[in-house]
C-alpha cells in the first residue's frame, strides 16, 4: 500500500512538472517576452502571403498591441524616435512601472503590477519608432473640437487598467511617450478619468462627487462592463493585452482578453443595424479591400462614448483597417470621423505582433462585486455630512 502511494505521488509530481513546462510559455496574457523592443517601424521580413480556405488574407492567431506609445504626441515633439531613443525610453518606462508605491497613498491600495506580472515590460512590446498613435493631424494630436464642445478636454477619459499612469495624462500631450499604459488607453476600464466622465459624475472627492451615489452613475469600466481596449478603437489596455482573431467565410471574430469581450464582425454584405440600436462595442460590419480587412462601426452606446473621448456624438463612425504584413505582424489603422465633435476626422495606426496562445478568461467581476461596499461607503459619507451640517447650525 505504501509503495502504491509513493508511486502515485511520483506520477503526480511528474505530471505537475510536465504541466509547468508546457504552460510556462503561456503567461496570463498569452505573452511572449521580447529581449529588446523592436526599433524599426518597417520590417524586412518576408511579406505574408497566407490565405484562408475562402481565399482571403489569413489574419488568424494570437496578437498584442502592447506598447508605451501614447495616443497623442507632446507639443513640438518630433514624430519619430531614433532606435536608440526608443530603447532608452522603453527602459525608463519599465523602470517607472517597477517602482513600489508609497505606503498610505491611494496608489498603494491597488495591487503591485510588477509583482503580479501585469506591467507592460513583462509582455512582448509591439513597438515602433512613432512617438504617438495619432498620425493625422500631422502634429500627432486630436483636432480641435466643434463649437461648445471646444471647451471640453481633448484628451481621453482615463487610463487603462494596470496602466501605471494617471487618468487624463493618458491622452494629454504632456510627454512624448505618455505615462505608463494609461497613456495609450483612453477610456480604460479602471482609470480615474473614466469615472469622472461618467454621467452625473462631478469628479473629485468629497460630498459633491456624485459619481458613486448610485449604481447608474458608476463608470461602466469600474463595474467591469466595458473596457477601452475592446474597441473600436482597440487600444493598448495596460495589461491583459492579448487578442485572438478567428476567420470564417461570413464573419471575423476578435476575442479581446481584457474583460473577455468578443467582437463578431460580419463580412457577408450585412447592413448596419437601425440607428436606435446601440451596443457597448457599436455595430460593426466588414469587407475586404484587396489584402486589407476594412471594418466600419457605428451605433455606439452613449455611455461608452462619454468614457472614451470625454463626449462624442451620435454621428461617430470609426473605420478600422487590418493588413497582414508578415508572419509576425499586422498593421492596424483607424479613422475617427465625428463632424459634431471634431473639426476634422483623425487617424491613428499601430502594429500588432504575434504572441503565444491560448487566451485564458479574464473574469473581471470585482467592480460589480464591490458595488454594495461602494454604495454603503457613500451613504456613510452622506450621513457624516448631514451630521456635520447639523452641528454647524
Amino acid at each position: 500500500m505504501k509503495c502504491r502511494c509513493l508511486a502515485s505521488l511520483s506520477v503526480m509530481v511528474f505530471a505537475i512538472g510536465l504541466t509547468v513546462v508546457l504552460v510556462a510559455p503561456l503567461t496570463m496574457a498569452g505573452q511572449a517576452p521580447s529581449a529588446q523592443p523592436r526599433a524599426a517601424a518597417a520590417t524586412t521580413a518576408k511579406p505574408w502571403t497566407g490565405k484562408t480556405p475562402d481565399g482571403h488574407p489569413d489574419l488568424q492567431g494570437f496578437w498584442t498591441n502592447n506598447a508605451y506609445t501614447p495616443l497623442q504626441r507632446a507639443a513640438n515633439a518630433k514624430e519619430f524616435f531614433t532606435p536608440e531613443e526608443l530603447v532608452a525610453d522603453n527602459k525608463r518606462r519599465a523602470a517607472t512601472q517597477a517602482e513600489q508605491t508609497e505606503p498610505g497613498t491611494t496608489a498603494d491600495v491597488h495591487y503591485d503590477f510588477t509583482q503580479f506580472a501585469l506591467d507592460r515590460s513583462q509582455t512582448r512590446l509591439a513597438t515602433n519608432l512613432r512617438t504617438s498613435i495619432i498620425v493625422d493631424p500631422p502634429n500627432g494630436q486630436l483636432p480641435p473640437r466643434v463649437g461648445a464642445a471646444a471647451a471640453a478636454p481633448a484628451g481621453g477619459g482615463g487610463g487603462g487598467r494596470g496602466a501605471g499612469g494617471g487618468g487624463g495624462a493618458a491622452a494629454a500631450p504632456g510627454g512624448a511617450r505618455g505615462g505608463g499604459g494609461a497613456a495609450a488607453a483612453p477610456g480604460g476600464a479602471r482609470g480615474g478619468g473614466a469615472q469622472a466622465a461618467a454621467p452625473g459624475g462631478a469628479g473629485g472627492g468629497g460630498r459633491g462627487n456624485t459619481t458613486y451615489d448610485q449604481v447608474q452613475n458608476i463608470a461602466i469600466g469600474s463595474r467591469c462592463i466595458w473596457t477601452g481596449s475592446s474597441g473600436p478603437i482597440m487600444m493598448p489596455p495596460g495589461y491583459n493585452p492579448a487578442f485572438q482573431i478567428v476567420q470564417g467565410k461570413d464573419a471575423v471574430m476578435i476575442l479581446i482578453e481584457n474583460q473577455h469581450e468578443v467582437r463578431v464582425i460580419p463580412i457577408d454584405n450585412t447592413k448596419h443595424a437601425p440607428t436606435a440600436v446601440k451596443s457597448w462595442l457599436g455595430d460593426s460590419v466588414g469587407r475586404w479591400e484587396g489584402n486589407t480587412l476594412v471594418v466600419e462601426t457605428t451605433n455606439h452606446n452613449p455611455r461608452v462614448l462619454t468614457g472614451t473621448f470625454n463626449g462624442t456624438s451620435d454621428q461617430l463612425k470609426i473605420t478600422e483597417r487590418f493588413t497582414r504584413l508578415t508572419e509576425d505582424e499586422f498593421k492596424y489603422e483607424f479613422i475617427v470621423d465625428d463632424p459634431k465633435t471634431w473639426t476634422q476626422p483623425w487617424k491613428g495606426e499601430m502594429p500588432f505582433v504575434k504572441i503565444n496562445g491560448p487566451i485564458f478568461e479574464h473574469a473581471c467581476h470585482e467592480g460589480n462585486y464591490g458595488i454594495a461596499n461602494t454604495l454603503n461607503a457613500y451613504r456613510l459619507e452622506e450621513k457624516k455630512a448631514a451630521e456635520a451640517a447639523k452641528q454647524a447650525k
